[in-house]
């Protein structure tokens, strides 16, 4: 059974590419990118501590489709064709509540393997 809250609402704003969730006394807006480099699939975390991948590129990807699965999640059709994460209630209230620390991580990761938010490899000494 979920701990977290349930969201009282759930928007998807395809033009500005983020997905609103309202809770009881705040919302919050993720955009698409930050959904997708932490989504919850295999593909993103791996199949076990330490295995996830890293995601470069992503900075202008945006969500086609949200599909509900059951009571308990949403599933997340990205345009860049990734769709194999169920987005718990668990989850995307964790995402929403942490985005800060979880987006300076994603960053520095980033960073330290000479990627980019754009999916180059990063100009050093230009």
């Amino acid at each position: 059974m979920s701990k977290a809250p349930l969201p009282t609402q759930i928007k998807l704003h395809k033009k500005s590419r983020t997905l609103e969730l309202s809770y009881d006394s705040e919302s919050f807006e993720l955009t698409a990118e930050y959904l997708r480099v932490h989504s919850p699939s295999a593909e993103v975390r791996g199949h076990g501590i330490g295995n996830g991948v890293l995601q470069t590129g992503k900075k202008l990807v945006g969500i086609k489709e949200l599909i509900p699965s059951g009571n308990y999640a949403l599933k997340i059709v990205f345009d860049d064709g990734h769709d194999s994460g169920l987005y718990t209630w668990d989850c995307l209230h964790d995402l929403a509540y942490n985005h800060d620390d979880y987006w300076q991580e994603y960053l520095r990761k980033l960073e330290e393997a000479g990627e980019s938010r754009d999916g180059g490899m990063i100009a050093i000494g230009r």
